[in-house]
């Protein structure tokens, strides 16, 4: 009786590769197939409607670039973008900074250090309109009487209410809940720096500042780049906390652009109008994170 001979080398290997790949394939396509129906089909008829004036319900007509053309001239749209340019920027300054500041003393010799780094982690478990409509509460009602108190007349009524302090509320609120993600990843690059470096620079004499810009910060600047990146991405989607915030008010003050498109294509029935508007909004976040990317990385430390 003939004994069936199993591969040997090359044969064998071959033979393994085959096998190796048959079940990358077996796992990733499905995973594949979700992406395509989840999000690039709705995205394609996304686009595809932007070039029509669908109201999101009965019949629409082709209207080539006309939605297009109408975005630079509306004044709504315009407000929003600028809007939501000053609070994305202005957030991700605030977070960063103060994300770092406070990972460098968690990062430090302290007691407890453990349990303040879970403390600290808090506020990004909670839910966005949850967090947002205990701070509109307290910014409405216990602010104003601390304010009251203090003999602080901008401070004595909500600054929710106020058209050109509204906006700081919904930075001041982000920034509280966002810099506990944003402090993980500094504590992770923070771990990265070898110790050898901070002890032969303070043998020299280095002060902790000298420290910090010529050691610390060099040493993980790629992940303040990953880091502004994902805050400034992240900032420009704002919805949840100005939502439970202020509404988008007063009037249009501190209406985003992912806001206004929300209540335009499926309240307004602007679903067309608005399409339109998610599409060019795509690709201003694309290019600007694009160009955030390459500009920070060509000041990240090159330590090959």
């Amino acid at each position: 009786m003939s004994v069936p001979r199993l591969a040997t080398g090359p044969a064998k290997n071959k033979l393994r590769s085959q096998t190796v790949n048959r079940t990358f394939y077996w796992m990733v396509v499905p995973a594949l197939l979700l992406f395509v129906v989840l999000h690039t089909v709705p995205a394609l008829t996304g686009i595809f409607y932007s070039f029509t004036n669908y109201a999101g319900y009965g019949e629409w007509d082709f209207v080539g670039l006309q939605n297009y053309v109408n975005l630079f001239r509306d004044d709504r749209i315009l407000s929003s973008y600028g809007f939501t340019f000053l609070f994305a920027v202005t957030a991700t300054i605030v977070v960063n900074i103060g994300a770092l500041f406070i990972a460098l003393l968690l990062n430090a010799k302290i007691k407890f250090q453990t349990a303040f780094r879970g403390i600290f982690f808090i506020p990004n478990v909670l839910s966005v309109l949850i967090v947002g409509y205990v701070f509109n509460y307290l910014l409405s009602n216990n602010l104003p009487l601390v304010g009251r108190a203090l003999g602080i007349e901008w401070l004595s009524t909500s600054i929710l209410t106020n058209p050109d302090l509204a906006w700081l509320g919904i930075v001041g609120v982000t920034a509280w809940q966002s810099i506990a993600f944003s402090v993980i990843i500094y504590l992770a690059g923070l771990q990265t720096v070898p110790a050898e470096l901070y002890e032969a620079a303070s043998i020299d004499g280095a002060s902790h500042w000298r420290q910090f810009t010529s050691i610390t910060f060099p040493m993980i600047s790629a992940f303040f780049t990953i880091n502004m990146v994902l805050a400034l991405k992240g900032f420009l989607q704002a919805f949840d906390q100005i939502v439970a915030l202020t509404g988008g008010g007063p009037g249009t003050s501190t209406e985003s652009v992912a806001m206004v498109i929300y209540r335009g294509g499926f309240q307004g029935g602007e679903y067309g109008y608005q399409m339109a508007n998610s599409v060019v909004y795509l690709i201003v976040i694309v290019v600007l994170s694009l160009l955030q990317m390459r500009t920070l990385q060509r000041k990240e430390a090159d330590f090959s």
